[in-house]
């Protein structure tokens, strides 16, 4: 045996230590201590011949030499959880950790509940899920899965669809009396938009299609956010026209809290599972992927019928 190889839990020392960028959180996400994580880190610059941290006070940070043994390292410990799932894929329950991201909005609504059963049904696995208001370049980020709504996904990621999903435009019945119903799109000039800064949506620009005819519209409006459910309920309460997925509003358009406007038009943005390369065999993100996917397929806020 080569003394002279990294071992795999020195690597996952180092990994830790970069994602939480500070060496006292590396140690209590581990649960060990300070100086073990210290020691450990020492041993690995030893056996590299490279200083990997630059350190100050209050955090650390990447050396050049410790981008590209940081790159190794998620790559060497990928290859051993995947070794140790072929092997025991036959025989026993995937296990170990998952860390899956979603956007706020569908995360929270949709995604945290049916983790729950993936959690129930697989008890070996260790689900650590975050939510963003912005686009996870899962790899990069240490993310094993992100559950995504919208269609931009960038090449070097590997992506499945899970469900359809649309985004729709509507207002809220008093609005529309207020200030009358869009006719066309250009018509949306004269209206209040509530626009939404959040993950894939270009700030301002409505991009629509009507059959095989996609049209780009730039609006406006008093009032933006960042947060999805924050503008619903600003058009739920009088406030404008919103862009919004069929599975966030079907069941207000359903109640006649919001009513569709120029349904002629609509914005592609099914949901995805979206993972990195490397782990296109692994056994945990097949799982859960395919858990993911059966209950969103029976979930009746995307499979119910529109409002008239």
């Amino acid at each position: 045996m080569n003394n002279h190889l990294p071992s795999p839990e020195d690597l996952e020392v180092f990994v830790q230590v970069v994602r939480s960028a500070n060496f006292s959180q590396a140690a209590k996400d581990l649960g060990v201590s300070a100086s073990f994580i210290t020691k450990r880190v020492k041993i690995l610059e030893t056996l590299l011949g490279a200083q990997l941290f630059h350190r100050s006070t209050r955090k650390v940070s990447l050396s050049e030499d410790g981008e590209r043994t940081y790159v190794w390292a998620q790559r060497i410990l990928d290859d051993v959880d995947n070794l140790l799932e072929d092997i025991r894929e036959k025989r026993l329950a995937p296990r170990g950790v998952l860390r899956i991201s979603s956007s706020f909005g569908f995360g929270r609504n949709a995604v945290g509940p049916i983790l729950a059963g993936l959690a129930q049904a697989y008890p070996a696995l260790e689900i650590r899920f975050e939510v963003f208001d912005r686009l996870v370049d899962v790899g990069a980020e240490g993310f094993d899965l992100d559950i995504r709504v919208g269609d931009e996904i960038a090449p070097h990621h590997i992506a499945k669809r899970i469900a359809a999903n649309h985004r729709i435009l509507c207002a809220s019945p008093g609005y529309l009396r207020d200030k009358g119903r869009p006719r066309t799109l250009a018509d949306l000039a004269q209206h209040s938009c509530l626009v939404i800064r959040e993950r894939d949506h270009p700030f301002g620009v409505w991009k629509l299609r009507s059959g095989t005819r996609e049209v780009a519209v730039r609006v406006r409006g008093p009032m933006s956010t960042n947060h999805g459910e924050i503008a619903v309920q600003w058009a739920v309460n009088d406030m404008g026209i919103v862009l919004r997925s069929i599975w966030d509003v079907q069941e207000l358009l359903r109640a006649g809290k919001l009513v569709q406007v120029l349904p002629k038009y609509r914005q592609e943005a099914n949901i995805w599972a979206v993972f990195p390369a490397r782990l296109e065999t692994s056994a945990k993100v097949k799982v859960a992927t395919e858990w993911i996917a059966r209950a969103l397929q029976q979930a009746p806020f995307l499979n119910a019928a529109p409002a008239a």
